[in-house]
Protein backbone atom coordinates (compact mmCIF):
# COMPACT_ATOMS: atom_id res chain seq x y z
CA UNK A 1 0.00 0.00 0.00
CA UNK A 2 3.18 2.66 1.03
CA UNK A 3 4.53 1.94 -2.42
CA UNK A 4 0.80 2.72 -4.09
CA UNK A 5 0.53 6.09 -2.34
CA UNK A 6 4.02 7.30 -2.80
CA UNK A 7 3.45 6.05 -6.49
CA UNK A 8 0.74 8.26 -6.94
CA UNK A 9 2.07 11.00 -5.18
CA UNK A 10 5.34 11.26 -7.24
CA UNK A 11 3.04 10.83 -10.11
CA UNK A 12 1.18 13.97 -8.73
CA UNK A 13 4.29 15.48 -8.36
CA UNK A 14 5.30 15.04 -11.86
CA UNK A 15 1.37 16.23 -12.83
CA UNK A 16 2.21 19.13 -11.36
CA UNK A 17 5.15 20.83 -13.10
CA UNK A 18 3.49 19.17 -16.59
CA UNK A 19 0.45 21.60 -15.55
CA UNK A 20 2.69 24.33 -14.67
CA UNK A 21 3.88 24.45 -18.58
CA UNK A 22 0.77 23.35 -19.93
CA UNK A 23 -1.16 26.00 -18.33
CA UNK A 24 -0.02 28.78 -20.35
CA UNK A 25 0.46 27.22 -23.50
CA UNK A 26 -3.03 26.25 -23.54
CA UNK A 27 -4.00 29.56 -22.85
CA UNK A 28 -1.46 31.14 -25.25
CA UNK A 29 -3.21 29.16 -27.81
CA UNK A 30 -6.85 29.06 -26.66
CA UNK A 31 -6.51 33.36 -27.55
CA UNK A 32 -4.03 33.72 -29.96
CA UNK A 33 -3.93 30.67 -31.71
CA UNK A 34 0.19 30.34 -31.77
CA UNK A 35 1.64 27.21 -31.02
CA UNK A 36 4.44 28.60 -28.98
CA UNK A 37 7.70 26.13 -29.26
CA UNK A 38 9.83 28.75 -27.04
CA UNK A 39 7.78 28.35 -23.96
CA UNK A 40 10.36 25.69 -22.93
CA UNK A 41 12.76 28.79 -23.02
CA UNK A 42 10.63 31.23 -20.66
CA UNK A 43 11.05 27.46 -18.12
CA UNK A 44 15.23 27.56 -18.70
CA UNK A 45 15.47 31.41 -18.12
CA UNK A 46 12.66 30.77 -14.67
CA UNK A 47 15.26 27.80 -13.86
CA UNK A 48 18.80 29.80 -14.33
CA UNK A 49 17.44 32.95 -13.03
CA UNK A 50 16.61 31.30 -10.22
CA UNK A 51 20.04 29.28 -9.66
CA UNK A 52 21.77 32.54 -10.49
CA UNK A 53 19.90 34.90 -8.42
CA UNK A 54 20.29 31.94 -4.82
CA UNK A 55 24.26 32.42 -5.07
CA UNK A 56 24.48 36.15 -6.21
CA UNK A 57 21.73 38.43 -5.61
CA UNK A 58 22.14 40.09 -1.50
CA UNK A 59 19.30 38.73 -0.09
CA UNK A 60 18.65 35.64 -2.28
CA UNK A 61 19.38 32.21 -1.48
CA UNK A 62 18.85 28.28 -0.58
CA UNK A 63 16.69 28.76 2.64
CA UNK A 64 14.23 30.54 4.08
CA UNK A 65 12.91 33.62 2.28
CA UNK A 66 16.23 33.88 0.58
CA UNK A 67 15.05 31.03 -1.78
CA UNK A 68 11.32 32.69 -2.24
CA UNK A 69 13.23 35.73 -3.63
CA UNK A 70 15.50 33.86 -5.60
CA UNK A 71 12.49 32.04 -6.85
CA UNK A 72 10.53 35.50 -7.61
CA UNK A 73 13.52 36.63 -8.98
CA UNK A 74 13.55 33.52 -11.56
CA UNK A 75 10.02 34.31 -11.94
CA UNK A 76 10.32 38.21 -12.81
CA UNK A 77 12.93 36.95 -15.28
CA UNK A 78 11.01 34.54 -17.58
CA UNK A 79 8.18 36.59 -17.66
CA UNK A 80 10.12 39.15 -19.09
CA UNK A 81 11.50 37.21 -21.62
CA UNK A 82 7.80 36.13 -22.34
CA UNK A 83 6.63 39.75 -22.41
CA UNK A 84 9.35 40.90 -25.29
CA UNK A 85 9.27 37.34 -27.49
CA UNK A 86 5.41 38.37 -28.10
CA UNK A 87 6.03 41.78 -28.35
CA UNK A 88 9.14 41.47 -30.58
CA UNK A 89 8.60 38.37 -32.29
CA UNK A 90 4.81 36.88 -32.10
CA UNK A 91 2.50 40.17 -32.17
CA UNK A 92 4.07 40.69 -36.04
CA UNK A 93 3.49 37.13 -37.21
CA UNK A 94 -0.50 36.97 -35.81
CA UNK A 95 -2.21 35.03 -38.26
CA UNK A 96 0.81 34.05 -39.62
CA UNK A 97 1.13 30.32 -38.40
CA UNK A 98 3.51 28.68 -40.46
CA UNK A 99 6.15 31.62 -39.59
CA UNK A 100 4.92 31.36 -36.06
CA UNK A 101 5.99 27.54 -35.79
CA UNK A 102 9.90 28.55 -37.40
CA UNK A 103 10.32 31.58 -35.80
CA UNK A 104 8.94 30.23 -31.67
CA UNK A 105 11.05 26.62 -33.02
CA UNK A 106 14.62 28.88 -33.60
CA UNK A 107 14.57 30.54 -30.44
CA UNK A 108 13.85 27.48 -29.16
CA UNK A 109 17.05 25.96 -30.00
CA UNK A 110 18.95 29.57 -29.93
CA UNK A 111 17.59 29.49 -26.43
CA UNK A 112 18.67 26.13 -25.48
CA UNK A 113 22.41 27.32 -26.90
CA UNK A 114 22.38 30.73 -25.68
CA UNK A 115 22.28 28.91 -22.33
CA UNK A 116 24.68 26.25 -22.74
CA UNK A 117 27.21 29.08 -24.79
CA UNK A 118 26.35 31.29 -20.95
CA UNK A 119 26.66 28.44 -18.38
CA UNK A 120 27.76 25.47 -19.75
CA UNK A 121 26.16 22.27 -21.33
CA UNK A 122 26.55 20.52 -18.04
CA UNK A 123 23.66 19.86 -15.27
CA UNK A 124 24.98 22.31 -11.99
CA UNK A 125 23.33 20.95 -8.63
CA UNK A 126 20.76 23.73 -8.16
CA UNK A 127 20.34 25.74 -4.76
CA UNK A 128 17.45 24.00 -2.64
CA UNK A 129 15.97 24.38 1.13
CA UNK A 130 17.20 21.87 3.29
CA UNK A 131 13.23 20.76 3.98
CA UNK A 132 12.93 20.09 0.43
CA UNK A 133 15.51 17.07 0.10
CA UNK A 134 13.61 15.19 3.08
CA UNK A 135 10.59 13.28 3.44
CA UNK A 136 7.30 13.50 5.13
CA UNK A 137 5.24 10.15 6.06
CA UNK A 138 1.62 10.11 4.37
CA UNK A 139 -0.16 6.60 4.82
CA UNK A 140 3.05 4.59 5.26
CA UNK A 141 4.53 6.41 2.46
CA UNK A 142 7.41 8.10 2.85
CA UNK A 143 6.87 10.98 0.03
CA UNK A 144 9.73 13.66 -0.99
CA UNK A 145 8.75 17.07 0.05
CA UNK A 146 10.04 18.43 -3.40
CA UNK A 147 6.84 16.84 -4.95
CA UNK A 148 4.84 17.75 -2.42
CA UNK A 149 5.86 21.15 -2.75
CA UNK A 150 4.82 21.14 -6.61
CA UNK A 151 1.52 19.67 -5.75
CA UNK A 152 0.83 22.90 -3.59
CA UNK A 153 2.36 25.02 -6.10
CA UNK A 154 0.15 23.72 -9.23
CA UNK A 155 -3.09 23.36 -7.36
CA UNK A 156 -1.84 27.74 -6.18
CA UNK A 157 -1.46 28.38 -9.48
CA UNK A 158 -5.07 27.02 -11.21
CA UNK A 159 -6.90 28.84 -8.56
CA UNK A 160 -5.18 32.09 -9.27
CA UNK A 161 -5.71 31.64 -13.04
CA UNK A 162 -9.53 30.58 -12.55
CA UNK A 163 -10.26 33.36 -10.22
CA UNK A 164 -8.54 35.86 -12.78
CA UNK A 165 -10.56 34.43 -15.61
CA UNK A 166 -13.42 34.45 -13.50
CA UNK A 167 -13.76 37.84 -12.09
CA UNK A 168 -11.27 40.16 -13.30
CA UNK A 169 -12.21 42.30 -16.75
CA UNK A 170 -9.15 40.93 -18.26
CA UNK A 171 -10.24 37.76 -17.32
CA UNK A 172 -13.35 38.18 -18.83
CA UNK A 173 -12.02 39.11 -22.02
CA UNK A 174 -9.60 36.27 -22.46
CA UNK A 175 -12.42 33.94 -21.91
CA UNK A 176 -14.56 35.43 -24.37
CA UNK A 177 -11.14 36.07 -27.01
CA UNK A 178 -11.28 32.34 -26.54
CA UNK A 179 -14.38 31.98 -27.54
CA UNK A 180 -15.18 34.30 -30.14
CA UNK A 181 -11.90 36.57 -30.75
CA UNK A 182 -13.99 37.87 -33.81
CA UNK A 183 -17.02 38.88 -31.90
CA UNK A 184 -14.68 40.76 -29.08
CA UNK A 185 -12.55 42.69 -31.65
CA UNK A 186 -15.81 43.60 -33.05
CA UNK A 187 -16.76 44.91 -29.78
CA UNK A 188 -13.89 47.36 -30.32
CA UNK A 189 -11.49 45.98 -27.50
CA UNK A 190 -7.88 45.85 -28.02
CA UNK A 191 -7.64 41.85 -27.89
CA UNK A 192 -3.40 42.96 -28.23
CA UNK A 193 -2.95 43.76 -24.57
CA UNK A 194 -4.69 40.33 -23.40
CA UNK A 195 -2.11 38.89 -25.99
CA UNK A 196 0.70 40.30 -24.27
CA UNK A 197 -1.25 39.80 -20.90
CA UNK A 198 -1.54 36.12 -21.73
CA UNK A 199 2.17 35.43 -22.45
CA UNK A 200 3.12 36.84 -19.72
CA UNK A 201 1.08 34.20 -17.41
CA UNK A 202 2.09 31.48 -19.17
CA UNK A 203 5.76 32.98 -18.84
CA UNK A 204 5.46 32.98 -15.50
CA UNK A 205 3.62 29.77 -14.60
CA UNK A 206 6.52 28.35 -16.99
CA UNK A 207 9.26 29.98 -15.34
CA UNK A 208 8.09 28.78 -11.84
CA UNK A 209 7.66 25.53 -13.14
CA UNK A 210 11.68 25.87 -14.43
CA UNK A 211 12.46 27.02 -10.74
CA UNK A 212 10.41 24.50 -9.09
CA UNK A 213 11.50 21.49 -11.23
CA UNK A 214 14.91 22.42 -10.10
CA UNK A 215 13.94 22.03 -6.45
CA UNK A 216 12.28 18.43 -7.85
CA UNK A 217 15.27 17.06 -10.16
CA UNK A 218 18.13 18.80 -7.79
CA UNK A 219 19.81 20.22 -11.07
CA UNK A 220 19.21 22.20 -13.51
CA UNK A 221 20.21 22.34 -17.46
CA UNK A 222 20.06 23.99 -20.82
CA UNK A 223 18.20 21.38 -22.03
CA UNK A 224 15.39 20.56 -19.41
CA UNK A 225 12.94 23.24 -20.81
CA UNK A 226 12.69 21.50 -23.72
CA UNK A 227 12.42 17.58 -22.66
CA UNK A 228 9.46 18.92 -20.60
CA UNK A 229 7.95 21.08 -23.07
CA UNK A 230 7.10 18.00 -25.33
CA UNK A 231 5.11 16.21 -22.47
CA UNK A 232 3.59 19.85 -21.85
CA UNK A 233 2.00 19.53 -25.45
CA UNK A 234 0.99 16.28 -25.17
CA UNK A 235 -0.89 17.49 -21.70
CA UNK A 236 -2.25 20.17 -23.80
CA UNK A 237 -3.71 18.32 -26.43
CA UNK A 238 -5.10 15.57 -24.39
CA UNK A 239 -6.64 17.97 -22.11
CA UNK A 240 -8.25 19.84 -24.85
CA UNK A 241 -6.29 23.46 -26.38
CA UNK A 242 -7.24 26.48 -24.52
CA UNK A 243 -8.75 24.74 -21.60
CA UNK A 244 -6.30 25.32 -18.59
CA UNK A 245 -8.76 22.67 -16.52
CA UNK A 246 -8.68 20.19 -19.37
CA UNK A 247 -4.76 20.72 -18.92
CA UNK A 248 -4.82 19.85 -15.19
CA UNK A 249 -7.29 16.71 -15.69
CA UNK A 250 -4.64 15.67 -18.72
CA UNK A 251 -1.51 16.53 -16.40
CA UNK A 252 -3.11 14.19 -13.89
CA UNK A 253 -3.42 11.32 -16.39
CA UNK A 254 -0.19 11.43 -18.46
CA UNK A 255 1.96 11.62 -14.53
CA UNK A 256 0.31 8.33 -12.82
CA UNK A 257 0.58 6.71 -16.39
CA UNK A 258 4.13 7.37 -16.36
CA UNK A 259 4.97 6.50 -13.10
CA UNK A 260 3.24 3.31 -12.60
CA UNK A 261 3.94 1.86 -15.73
CA UNK A 262 7.86 2.94 -15.47
CA UNK A 263 7.65 1.24 -11.92
CA UNK A 264 5.64 -2.16 -12.64
CA UNK A 265 6.51 -2.42 -16.27
CA UNK A 266 10.39 -1.32 -17.77
CA UNK A 267 12.16 2.27 -17.86
CA UNK A 268 11.16 4.69 -20.74
CA UNK A 269 7.34 2.79 -21.00
CA UNK A 270 5.41 4.79 -19.66
CA UNK A 271 6.55 6.81 -22.10
CA UNK A 272 5.50 5.09 -24.74
CA UNK A 273 2.37 4.77 -23.07
CA UNK A 274 1.27 8.42 -22.83
CA UNK A 275 2.20 8.91 -26.64
CA UNK A 276 0.03 5.75 -27.14
CA UNK A 277 -2.61 7.79 -24.66
CA UNK A 278 -1.84 10.51 -27.12
CA UNK A 279 -3.13 8.48 -30.28
CA UNK A 280 -6.13 7.18 -28.68
CA UNK A 281 -7.23 10.70 -27.48
CA UNK A 282 -6.81 12.03 -31.28
CA UNK A 283 -8.65 9.13 -32.98
CA UNK A 284 -11.51 8.79 -30.79
CA UNK A 285 -11.97 12.88 -29.08
CA UNK A 286 -9.54 14.67 -30.69
CA UNK A 287 -11.01 18.04 -29.45
CA UNK A 288 -9.30 16.65 -26.34
CA UNK A 289 -11.14 15.98 -22.47
CA UNK A 290 -12.30 19.39 -21.67
CA UNK A 291 -12.22 20.69 -25.35
CA UNK A 292 -15.43 21.70 -27.36
CA UNK A 293 -16.12 20.20 -30.69
CA UNK A 294 -15.50 22.48 -33.48
CA UNK A 295 -18.06 24.12 -35.56
CA UNK A 296 -18.52 25.31 -39.06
Amino acid sequence: MGTVILLALTGLGLAALYFLVASGLSLVFGLADVLNFAHGLFLGVGAYGTWWAAGNLPGAGPDGFGFVFAVAFGVAAGTLVAILVELVLIRPLYSRTIEQVLVTVGLSLAGVALLQATWGADARPFPRPDWTRQVTGILGAQVPNGGLLLIIAAVLVLGAILAFLRWTRYGLVIRAGVENREMVTALGIDVRKAFTLVFAIGGAAAALAGALGGVYFGTVSPGQGSSLLIFAFIVVVIGGMGSVVGSAYAAVVVGLVQQFVNYYGTSGLGDICVVGLLAVVLLLRPQGIAGKVATA
